[in-house]
């Protein structure tokens, strides 16, 4: 039987010897990027490469990549769709295009996984306005479909700009001036169960009655917009391949539910086994568990702890759904569960068995503090109504206020305050919920819309800051600081490195001074490209539980100019050596001034410190 590890390896194998150079697996909480809360393709981390900066490792990328889609949350629940999976990418920067990547792709599915080739059906982009129907890549599908002897009637579709069109903001009407985008071809398998008619008459590859699954889109960024809302097609085109590898391994199972494969058919087991539920009865609750703790996994491994904010607010709210649909299932036993799942992902992911105890802690904390606020919940309505005796057994009656006040205050979602059995207006909640929404949708849409680094100025005057801030309080408080974290917007830099005390006043003044002081001397910025042995071997800090490529970026600020590192300048001669993708500014001097706003214990021995810089 064919692993997802096995998966991994021959997908990672087959590209490599076609020329490409497996990337990194980046950090599913990005650093630097205060666009987004969490990796959510493969793509996202190269972005800045898809837009022409030339990548170390050359034009020709592949690898796997741990991805999070919190817009999911709400889509789980039936038989394909989860909040984390492992993203399997291929992409050519400006090399090779349709030609070559829809036959490797088919290749790869047909010969490597040995899907039978009548199985699969595609979709096309079908043109709009001025940009044409991707007859191109419908002609090399049915070339590969004729050479398999498949009948091409009903085999390829094609589809609009809803379906078949990939740009950072959308469909081409959203786009601004300058931005990219381009067809996508999408391959979808056929586990022929019957069509459920509530989802139309007739059956189709975006149908959404569980006879197709997508497995694998192939986007060509060919295009690029114009100010008069036109297109030109572009002299660099990329390719930006995507297969989730869970989807990937249903496919080679031919198990229509991604719940039964392999992967994770033993944690369904594990539940069953716990709560005494069977998973075809109570399919969506056990669905809903597995995903959502499985994510939280993830997310604490990453270094994300539950909270009110961010990243913290989606992991809380991903384990007290767990929780929730747990209950629901007669059983509060989580260590279960959570040692099969990592047991089942630490085969691709072996840093979940060094950091099981952690993570199985933190999630056991929260189980606890969510059983408090469903206690001072109760206690409050139970208070404020006079409820007693027979009463409990049945539906208590609330008012809307009374039930966004245990939203607001207590954390609880309108499904979970249904839960404990209280009834309440739903259309008064929604416009509640509506009123406190509108005074953080505008910023929260344009902090999280896209994906993108923000590469504004005063943005990158912020990331060229951090480094000159994380040397100043290595100076002053010792070299066994390190950075954890980081979140550069326009108008702040927060820092997070190890430390298990508050910063003094004067300890803080010092790192000011330093960092100012640099600012004046008006140090060069530049980089360079070395293998990640050398890096290490002349001193430069970076964040070292993260995954470097073999061939690394470098920025160095002061010293020479015009000397190379890596011919044997000394680390001394410079003051800051770090790991760093960029970009920066040239001159120390364009930062103008340097400020710590602020300072906060984020617990486990960490600090948190807010800068702003100009």
């Amino acid at each position: 039987m064919m692993t997802a590890s096995a998966i991994i390896q021959k997908y990672i194998s087959f590209f490599e010897k076609r020329g490409h150079k497996r990337t990194v697996n980046a950090s599913l909480v990005p650093e630097n990027d205060p666009t987004t809360l969490f990796t959510s393709s493969g793509m996202q981390p190269l972005v800045p490469y898809l837009l022409g900066e030339p990548h170390p490792q050359g034009k020709r990328l592949v690898n796997v990549q741990n991805c999070f889609r919190a817009q999911d949350i709400d889509e789980v629940g039936d038989n394909r769709h989860i909040t984390f999976f492992r993203m399997l990418g291929n992409w050519s920067l400006g090399d090779y295009f349709k030609k070559e990547q829809l036959p490797w792709f088919f290749e790869f599915l047909t010969k490597e996984l040995g899907l039978n080739p009548s199985k699969l059906y595609i979709s096309i982009f079908a043109g709009f306005n001025d940009i044409p129907q991707d007859d191109e890549s419908a002609a090399i599908w049915q070339e590969l479909f004729k050479n398999s002897k498949i009948d091409l009637k009903d085999r390829i579709f094609y589809y609009g700009v809803n379906k078949n069109w990939w740009s950072r903001t959308g469909i081409p009407q959203n786009m601004p001036y300058g931005e990219l985008g381009g067809p996508d071809t999408e391959v979808f398998y056929d586990f022929d169960t019957p069509h459920d008619a509530k989802y139309g008459k007739t059956c189709q590859p975006n149908c959404q009655c569980g006879r197709f699954m997508e497995i694998g889109n192939s986007v060509f960024m060919q295009y690029q917009k114009l100010q008069n809302g036109g297109f030109k097609e572009l002299p660099q085109k990329n390719v930006d391949f995507g297969g989730g590898l869970e989807r990937l391994l249903a496919a080679v199972e031919n198990k229509n539910d991604v719940f039964k494969t392999s992967l994770l058919s033993v944690i369904v087991r594990t539940i069953e086994l716990l709560t005494k539920k069977n998973y075809k009865q109570w399919s969506k609750n056990i669905r809903i568990v597995i995903d959502h703790i499985v994510a939280s996994v993830f997310i604490i491994n990453a270094g994300i702890v539950p909270s009110n904010k961010e990243q913290g607010y989606i992991l809380r709210r991903l384990i007290r759904r767990g929780l929730d649909n747990l209950y629901n299932l007669n059983s509060k036993d989580m260590a279960p569960i959570l040692e099969t799942i990592v047991d089942q992902y630490s085969k691709t992911d072996p840093s979940l068995t060094t950091n099981f105890e952690k993570i199985k802690n933190i999630i056991l904390e929260e189980k606890d503090l969510y059983e408090t606020t469903i206690k001072k919940a109760k206690d409050y309505i139970l208070k404020k109504y006079q409820v007693v005796g027979d009463e409990l057994k049945g539906k208590i009656e609330i008012s809307a206020n009374d039930a966004f006040f245990l939203y607001a205050s207590h954390g609880l979602s309108p499904t979970q305050i249904k839960n404990l059995g209280y009834v309440f207006d739903e259309q008064q909640f929604a416009k509640k919920m509506e009123e406190h929404q509108k005074v953080s949708r505008a910023g929260a849409a344009k902090k999280f819309a896209g994906g993108l680094a923000d590469r504004k100025e005063k943005t990158i005057m912020g990331h060229t800051a951090t480094h000159l801030m994380h040397q100043a309080i290595r100076d002053v408080l010792g070299s066994h600081i390190h950075q954890t974290g980081s979140n550069i917007t326009t108008e702040r830099i927060r820092f997070d490195f190890n430390y298990d005390k508050k910063v003094t006043d004067d300890e803080i003044k010092k790192v000011e001074d330093i960092v100012n002081e640099k600012i004046k001397e008006n140090l060069k910025v530049r980089f360079e490209m070395m293998t990640l042995k050398r890096a290490k071997e002349i001193g430069a800090i970076g964040l070292f539980d993260e995954k470097y490529q073999e061939d690394v970026k470098i920025y160095f600020m002061g010293g020479p100019s015009t000397h190379s590192v890596r011919s044997g300048r000394p680390r001394s001669e410079y003051y800051s050596v770090e790991f760093c993708g960029g970009p920066h500014v040239d001159f120390t001097e364009k930062l103008k001034r340097f400020k710590i706003v602020k300072q906060e214990n984020i617990g486990r021995g960490q600090r948190r410190l807010y800068a702003v810089v100009g």
